[in-house]
């Protein structure tokens, strides 16, 4: 299933959030990795080097790309990005009891 987030701005670095609780019960967050779906249609890991993927950067560092206090809610920060592009971003999770779930939000960058 696929969400989708308000337009972002090509100039505008914003975070954008994944609230995972009605998945989780009691259970919590213990890793989160971001992938984007570049324009062949290939799902690339986003990684620290903050290499743009089809003109869109996931940021790394401190509150950047993050797990909230209550291990329910993931974070990833969000720059760049080509205007009148739709992204694909996927956020794949494990869970403390060994589950593995992943989500994708699509988000357009547009001129505002």
């Amino acid at each position: 299933m696929s969400y989708k987030w308000p337009d972002k701005d090509k100039d505008e670095t914003l975070d954008y959030n994944i609230d995972w609780s009605r998945f989780l019960g009691e259970d919590t967050i213990t890793s989160s990795n971001w992938y984007i779906t570049d324009a062949d249609g290939v799902k690339q890991l986003a990684t620290s080097s903050n290499t743009p993927i089809n003109g869109l950067n996931v940021l790394f560092g401190v509150g950047a790309t993050s797990v909230s206090s209550n291990g329910k809610v993931t974070t990833a920060r969000l720059s760049a990005g080509t205007n009148n592009v739709r992204y694909k971003i996927s956020n794949q999770i494990g869970t403390a009891s060994g589950l593995t779930y992943e989500r994708s939000v699509f988000l357009r960058v547009k001129d505002k």
